[in-house]
């Protein structure tokens, strides 16, 4: 029998928000189990830390560049080229239920069936549902609070209605009418823990009562330190009274462990009722974290850790011969696509740069790094590359020139920037040497082949060239 397969992913979550991880606070059981069941990395990584870009990434198994988008922009790329298309072609069922952020909205990008929750009239199939079950009135935002902001409060209307319970049961309905003959890929895909910050009231009670980790803010982060009240909901960066921020916080990790508890009866309806859970693998990751505050930093695209450090776990279907635990190789979303043609017994096609992390289980040789970007957004100023190997972090702002570099094996908050440390010279020209040398081969602008050049332009989020190759 050929191997199911589900891939998992929530939106803005944060690498080190699993219990898994070492977090002192949430909770995330079911995830957490997959250790034992297969594999955790803790050094994984979104190439392109916000919605858009990271999903290409996923779904065509490419860096950065390679995949089209170094930014944030709704583009359309070429749809054999797609994770989904390629599957079909090889005889499954694929289906995709819930948050896609792809373009156009309902193109199928190679499933046989798309149900969106894109919060978009006409493209969004959980608000015709809600309200139909409530009616006109009804509105997933209906508390108040702005989908890109930092404010926080409980789910206004019963649990049952919210998105994330929504998600998982069109999800089982779609594999309860699934083609029988076929394997299928299923991408379930939840909008949340972004913001909304809005879990039902029993999550949010979890939260708000406990003592929470103390906010990092790096000696370098001054310029971001403006104090509230008066920055606006949707603020990119700034400092939010204590209050709010614990709000905020607890909010955020109210909406994991709820995602947690409802991939956890997904996963039990899939041995109990529907009996695949053993012929299936399970793939977990997202597209990128949110800041929540730290460095006085707001929402993504950065490559600090809150930004750019992604869950990453897999569950291997019964009688899978391989290595389980943790696993410290350093592994981005490119990497997804590969892994899952492996398993399916599919040839992995030319163009795809990422690596099935299977060879890393294996204990086969691994890459020494990985490369994230992300073109001007909020402010060019903030436009960046970074480097990584799980252990050290080089980043460079191509705007100012600023460089910035983390020993992260000491201090993986990002409190002191090393770039300029004496003691830190040597490391800090190896990484630098490595990005000339990987820029210099783009011929973009960022390097010469001997040094990193300044770019002081909003510069296009799209390789053009890079979305129909």
């Amino acid at each position: 029998m050929r191997t199911n397969i589900l891939l998992v992913t929530t939106d803005q979550h944060r690498g080190d928000h699993l219990s898994i991880a070492g977090h002192p606070v949430v909770e995330t059981p079911n995830l957490d189990s997959f250790v034992g069941q297969g594999a955790y990395f803790p050094n994984a990584y979104s190439e392109v830390p916000s919605t858009t870009g990271a999903r290409l990434c996923m779904l065509r198994g490419r860096g950065s560049y390679e995949c089209g988008l170094i930014g944030y922009r709704s583009v359309e790329w070429e749809e054999r080229t797609s994770l989904a298309y390629i599957l079909a072609q090889n005889g499954y069922h694929c289906i995709n239920v819930g948050w896609r952020n792809l373009h156009p909205r309902r193109k199928l990008y190679g499933f046989h069936m798309v149900i969106p929750h894109d919060i978009r009239e006409g493209e969004d199939d959980y608000m015709e549902w809600l309200r139909e079950e409530l009616g006109p009135w009804a509105h997933e935002h209906g508390h108040g609070c702005d989908p890109n902001g930092w404010t926080a409060r409980p789910w206004h209307l019963e649990e049952r209605f919210h998105p994330v319970v929504w998600t998982v049961e069109t999800g089982l309905n779609q594999l309860r009418k699934r083609d029988p003959t076929k394997p299928f890929f299923l991408w379930l895909s939840f909008l949340r823990p972004h913001s909304p910050y809005d879990p039902p009231r029993y999550f949010w009670e979890m939260y708000q009562g406990r003592e929470l980790p103390e906010v990092p803010v790096g000696e370098w982060a001054g310029d971001y330190d403006v104090p509230n009240p008066g920055l606006p909901i949707t603020a990119w960066y700034g400092r939010l009274t204590s209050e709010q921020t614990h709000r905020m916080r607890a909010a955020y990790m109210g909406m994991i462990t709820f995602i947690d508890l409802q991939i956890g009866r997904f996963l039990l309806a899939l041995e109990r009722e529907l009996k695949v859970l053993d012929d299936t693998l399970v793939v977990f990751v997202s597209d990128h974290g949110d800041m929540m505050g730290d460095h006085n930093l707001h929402r993504k695209t950065y490559a600090y850790e809150g930004s750019a450090r992604i869950p990453f776990l897999i569950r291997y279907p019964k009688g899978w011969d391989l290595p389980k635990g943790k696993f410290e190789h350093v592994v981005g979303l490119q990497d997804v696509m590969p892994t899952i043609l492996e398993a399916a017994g599919i040839r992995i096609p030319e163009g795809v740069t990422g690596r099935s992390v299977l060879e890393a289980i294996r204990g086969k040789p691994w890459r020494e790094f990985i490369h994230g970007e992300h073109s001007p957004c909020y402010s060019a100023k903030e436009a960046m590359h970074y480097l990584t190997d799980g252990r050290e972090k080089y980043v460079y702002l191509p705007a100012s020139g600023e460089e910035r570099f983390f020993f992260l094996e000491e201090d993986r908050r990002e409190l002191r920037n090393l770039a300029k440390d004496p003691k830190y010279r040597e490391r800090v020209e190896l990484w630098r040497g490595r990005l000339v040398e990987l820029l210099g081969r783009r011929a973009d602008g960022f390097s010469d082949g001997r040094k990193l050049l300044r770019r002081t332009d909003w510069w296009s989020p799209v390789v053009e060239e890079k979305l129909w190759s």
